[in-house]
């Protein structure tokens, strides 16, 4: 059985080392999205204007969210755990104390996971002071970015314990985390793409997260939201599972 003991140690211990490093990751999660805004929202934005009934600058912001969280959710699952892992050999203490595997990687996805639910209030924070109209569903958007960002987490704590070094993330930011964040309705709407890809861009767990934030942030979450949380489920019990077993291998078996 997982207790709750070791998770909340490994917590107090990223907790001491985030009060190190805080001001430098408070700043990047600030400032990125407002590049973005600035970017996106007034460059294509004095082009583009309004998008399905939305000032494209609210459409960007709400989209961002997502962005903010898969950056930093799969980024700290990736680089954070291969270098503790192969470097530091920082897990191989906390399992000589008791803590299991699966504690481990729970508490390691969790605490990026509160991480991205909070950073990822930024942009919508910056969208506020570029004009977004604030609204009572934006508190569920920690919520939201907590869940996204537990699966992102998830998925960069099992990719560290399958590449062989840690040159090959490139590999997976370029293949499979920037095609995700293009194609999730982040910047344009996925309907707008050739039918085979908007179907595709199904299966990404990105979409989910900004149909989630947008339906909260605008005041339209509907019955059809319950599935996208299903999906976001789904793909987090997914890869805790892949997580789990991948970091056992790497570090017991």
């Amino acid at each position: 059985m997982m207790e709750f003991a070791p998770v909340r140690a490994v917590w107090r211990r990223e907790l001491a080392l985030y009060r190190r490093y805080w001001a430098s990751t408070s700043f990047a999660a600030m400032t990125e999205p407002t590049i973005y805004l600035l970017a996106f929202g007034y460059g294509f934005g004095s082009v583009v204007g309004a998008l399905y009934g939305y000032d494209y600058r609210d459409f960007v912001a709400t989209g961002v969210v997502a962005t903010a969280v898969l950056f930093i959710g799969a980024f700290g699952g990736m680089f954070n755990t291969f270098i503790r892992r192969t470097f530091q050999h920082t897990y191989d203490a906390m399992l000589a104390a008791p803590v299991d595997v699966r504690e481990l990687v729970t508490a390691e996805a969790s605490w990026l996971a509160v991480k991205a639910g909070v950073y990822g209030c930024a942009p919508m924070l910056v969208g506020i002071a570029f004009g977004l109209d604030p609204s009572w569903g934006m508190l569920l958007v920690p919520f939201i970015g907590f869940l996204t960002g537990l699966v992102f987490a998830l998925f960069g704590v099992w990719v560290s314990a399958i590449v062989p070094s840690i040159n090959t993330f490139d590999y997976v930011i370029t293949g499979a985390l920037t095609p995700m964040f293009m194609v999730a309705g982040t910047f344009f709407p996925v309907t707008q793409l050739p039918s085979w890809v908007a179907t595709v861009a199904q299966l990404n767990p990105l979409y989910h997260c900004v149909e989630l934030v947008r339906g909260a942030v605008f005041g339209r979450l509907g019955f059809d939201d319950l599935g996208h949380t299903a999906v976001l489920v789904a793909y987090a019990v997914l890869v805790w599972a892949l997580a789990v077993w991948k970091m056992r291998a790497r570090l017991i078996d």
